[in-house]
């Protein structure tokens, strides 16, 4: 079985009870927190004596993402250390619910007598993420927008940190105290923090060790070749028919019955991820000094160092002037399993440009899309792309005596728009990053029954600061502007995963506040033959972005 929750990804959600216990436990702020917690890991035998602490800044200047940078506990003022303090115990309980829940599991299977026999691996699956920014958030989706929190805003929200009315993320201070020791947090592939991880393995018929850490090096792409091993399979060559790509890591199971320090059967493994690039083997490795999601690109430039992680578990030590042909070597290496592994070309844009390109697709762009009621949700990648453009949302609708609901919806109360009836009157609701109050236009007269074309108009005037649009929105009853007002609308998308394109009801997590989730605003009351979506067939151009991604591959 392969079970893999939410956490501890953003949202940070838990049950408060889970959150109270962690009060005031991080009041001393993510340095202290650090510094606690090398000691014991020491002590419990998981990192050497000789470990040291890395900076909480080890970028330079002329390469760091400002938005991954960490801001000094000390210079915080006594709002953002009591909010931070109070992302931490979420994120705290957070985690220890997730343990409670996989406790459960581990329960039922001793219980029913299969846990002797049960191989059980349990770790997460990268360094502590960073999407927080400096400040924390409140919304997530902010980050992938390119659009900053706002601290008089999250301060509002204290109250409500991991329950339903927030999508929170600790700052990037916290993100690199639950990397402790390591340089940096997830996205950082050349350094621990980014890649290192607890794992745990369990199968108490097959292995007599018992609460023992193993020091060994190895990675992800071990953890199938363990579990075929402890099963006596080996990989087929082709499934079906079909040629299977070889396997790249090796079993873990010899390490059940060696020495905690015993050497390695893993011989090197490559890292990348947005541009950052490390390699490892035989206890070295080496790293590129390169921030992800900066759009700097040259990476013939890039700065490479090297450590000897078997001595230097933390990266702490720059070890290239010293062994330069090692680190030949190294980098050697890394290009030729990138080349093997498909990793190349690299690509380090912002978070923003990534997720707003269009993927291929079956078919080609248009400027009309038709949907219908009573269908599954659209998913965000493969419905009608209004981002960055003007656009036209158009329903042909029979309004019945008592009629309500949604007629069009997309994303949710952390980014999304909503065209539905309430109270009689036409709404269109455009929720930008979930940030109060809701953009509202709403018809002044009420509907009476009969048939209608209801719609609204969003027309495009400027860019923002931070690349959103804005620009004026026209509600319509049939041919009639029946309310405007002005608007902005994203420039990324409404969420990463679920919360698709809807007629007739909004699926998941409400956009307006006029309906909720558990009634998913379903269309009462009258009928919706089709709604149609129309938008700009180019989208938006920010040329000078165009002009930055274009020096950066010189």
């Amino acid at each position: 079985m392969w079970f893999c929750p939410g956490a501890n990804h953003a949202p940070h959600h838990a049950p408060q009870e889970y959150i109270d216990k962690y009060k005031g436990k991080f009041n001393d702020g993510y340095e202290a927190y650090r510094e606690w917690a090398l000691p014991r890991m020491i002590e419990k035998g998981i990192l050497p004596e000789s470990t040291k602490l890395t900076d909480i800044n080890p970028m330079p200047d002329e390469v760091a993402n400002p938005a991954d940078a960490v801001k000094p506990w000390d210079t915080l003022s006594d709002d953002e250390k009591k909010l931070f303090a109070r992302m931490a115990e979420v994120f705290a309980g957070f985690s220890e619910y997730t343990d409670a829940q996989i406790g459960r599991l581990i329960d039922y299977l001793e219980e029913s007598g299969q846990l002797n026999n049960t191989l059980v691996l349990y770790a997460a699956d990268n360094g502590s993420s960073g999407e927080g920014s400096p400040d924390g958030s409140v919304n997530e989706n902010k980050f992938f927008n390119g659009f900053p929190d706002d601290l008089a805003e999250n301060m509002k929200m204290i109250d409500k940190l991991g329950g339903p009315d927030a999508y929170n993320h600790h700052p990037t201070g916290w993100a690199v105290a639950f990397s402790t020791p390591f340089k940096m947090f997830k996205r950082y592939s050349e350094y621990s923090g980014g890649t290192c991880d607890p794992l745990i393995i369990s199968w108490p018929q097959g292995i007599k060790a018992q609460g023992e850490v193993r020091h060994q090096y190895h990675h992800s792409t071990d953890i199938v070749p363990t579990i075929l091993d402890v099963c006596g399979l080996e990989m087929p060559d082709t499934y079906r028919g079909v040629e299977q790509y070889p396997l790249s890591g090796v079993s873990m199971r010899y390490s059940f019955k060696a020495a905690p320090d015993a050497r390695t059967q893993k011989k090197h493994q490559y890292f990348e991820m947005l541009g950052t690039r490390g390699i490892w083997e035989d206890g070295w490795r080496a790293s590129t000094v390169h921030a992800p999601l900066t759009g700097r690109g040259r990476f013939a430039e890039d700065e490479w160092e090297l450590y000897h992680v078997d001595e230097d578990r933390s990266e702490s030590t720059n070890l290239a002037d010293k062994y330069p042909e090692k680190l030949k070597h190294l980098k050697q290496l890394w290009f030729d399993e990138a080349r093997k592994n498909l990793v190349l070309p690299l690509d380090d844009r912002a978070a923003i440009e990534v997720l707003s390109v269009e993927r291929p697709s079956t078919e080609p762009p248009r400027e009309r899309y038709i949907y219908y009621p009573d269908t599954t949700a659209v998913p965000e990648g493969v419905a009608a792309n209004i981002r960055g453009r003007s656009y036209k949302i158009l329903g042909n609708v029979e309004v019945g005596e008592d009629c309500s609901g949604v007629i069009f919806a997309h994303g949710s109360r952390f980014g999304g728009h909503s065209l539905f009836i309430h109270d009689k009157k036409l709404y269109y609701v455009y929720n930008f990053l979930g940030i109060p109050p809701e953009q509202k236009i709403v018809s002044a007269e009420e509907l009476t029954p009969g048939k209608y074309t209801l719609g609204v108009e969003f027309i495009r005037e400027k860019a923002g600061e931070y690349g959103e649009s804005h620009g004026t929105a026209k509600l319509y009853v049939n041919d009639k502007v029946v309310a405007e007002g002005p608007m902005r609308t994203q420039t990324g998308k409404f969420t990463l995963c679920g919360d698709g394109l809807c007629v007739g009801r909004d699926s998941a997590d409400a956009v307006a506040a006029e309906y909720t989730p558990e009634t998913q605003g379903k269309f009462t009351g009258g009928t919706i033959q089709f709604v149609e979506v129309s938008v700009e067939k180019e989208r938006y151009r920010d040329l000078e972005m165009e002009m930055a991604a274009a020096l950066a591959l010189d």
